[in-house]
């Protein structure tokens, strides 16, 4: 994968944007890539749509914590300076917003206006996972050849997530299952 050459003043720009989705971030950095997207592939053109996908794919089969797809797309756009901006950008504010908050918020935790927040955090976390979902989903979808894998994979995926315990880690296997036979 060819890195970019970036100047400060975009490596700046990247640790920035990646500083305010960090606030953005509600249900993790994941619920995050579509705008992630918008700006590395689609405003700076750092990244191509399979370049981007890639990235995320292959952080999230390494164990650890689901964030490292952060830092691989930092590495990805601009190497070791590149992952630095990234990784920084996501973790500083939120890692510090929520030491504050969850000092706070147990001190005030049987207040309605706290108990009101965690509801509300609900639907926003569910609807920004959809929509990475539909950004990492759609490369497979315009394909015709992988589109009905794809959806079926989709189907089973949210039919076995809402009427079962199973582990996700199935899926993911099933997933790479249908992968390796060329079936998405």
């Amino acid at each position: 994968m060819t890195q970019v050459a970036l100047n400060g003043s975009d490596l700046l720009g990247l640790f920035t944007h990646f500083l305010i989705l960090s606030l953005l971030a509600v249900g993790g950095a994941i619920t995050t890539a579509p705008d992630m997207h918008r700006y590395i592939v689609v405003e700076q053109h750092w990244l191509t749509d399979a370049q981007f996908t890639s990235s995320i794919a292959i952080a999230q089969a390494a164990p650890g914590p689901n964030v490292l797809f952060v830092a691989v797309l930092g590495w990805n756009v601009a190497g070791p300076l590149g992952m630095i901006a990234t990784l920084t950008g996501i973790l500083l504010p939120s890692t510090v917003l929520s030491v504050w908050a969850t000092r706070w918020g147990t001190r005030h935790r049987d207040t309605i206006g706290v108990r009101a927040f965690t509801a509300g955090l609900t639907p926003i976390t569910l609807g920004l996972l959809l929509a990475t979902g539909w950004l990492l989903a759609l490369p497979y979808l315009e394909v015709p050849a992988h589109r009905w894998g794809a959806l079926g994979l989709v189907a089973v995926t949210i039919a076995v997530m809402t009427r079962t315990k199973v582990s996700p880690m199935w899926l993911v296997g099933l997933g790479a299952l249908a992968g390796v036979l060329g079936w998405v």
